[in-house]
């Protein structure tokens, strides 16, 4: 638990339009973390080892709120998820990671602030459906940028 300030959740699609020196920034390295699930599709980017350091964890209670998160998706909307076009397998797994993350640290005082940052429609409005803050992988550039004095 890091207190204070914000964790912020990376997807898959915003780990392709961050460029390499956001990524292996200070305030990267400190604030971001990765889902496992996002990492096993990004498992191709040439700093993939510098990324494996940021690994959220898939743990059982991830698990748990994967389950609460899938539970709100009718059967036939394929848009978050849609496995038989190989498809959203990561997306899901985000929502949970940063519910599970703002669950965790709820007991503290000092929480930080769960973002999701993706520039996905259906994880942006899945997320907010569970109350969370998203970011545009723009957005987040730009909190990078700041941070890094650029």
């Amino acid at each position: 638990m890091k207190g204070f300030g914000q964790r912020y959740v990376i997807d898959t699609n915003v780990l392709g339009q961050l460029r390499r020196h956001r990524r292996a920034s200070a305030f990267f390295r400190e604030n971001a973390v990765i889902p496992s699930e996002v990492l096993r599709e990004a498992q191709g980017f040439p700093d993939i080892d510098a990324l494996r350091k940021n690994r959220l964890p898939t743990t059982p209670k991830v698990l748990n709120w994967l389950v609460t998160v899938m539970a709100t998706i009718p059967a036939a909307d394929t848009n978050l998820v849609n496995l038989y076009a190989n498809l959203g397998g990561a997306d899901p797994f985000v929502v949970a990671c940063a519910l599970n993350g703002q669950d965790v640290d709820s007991v503290y005082l000092d929480a930080p602030e769960w973002i999701v940052v993706t520039g996905d429609a259906a994880v942006r409005d899945k997320a907010e459906e569970f109350g969370l803050k998203v970011f545009s992988s723009g957005e987040f550039a730009a909190i990078v940028d700041s941070a890094e004095g650029g």
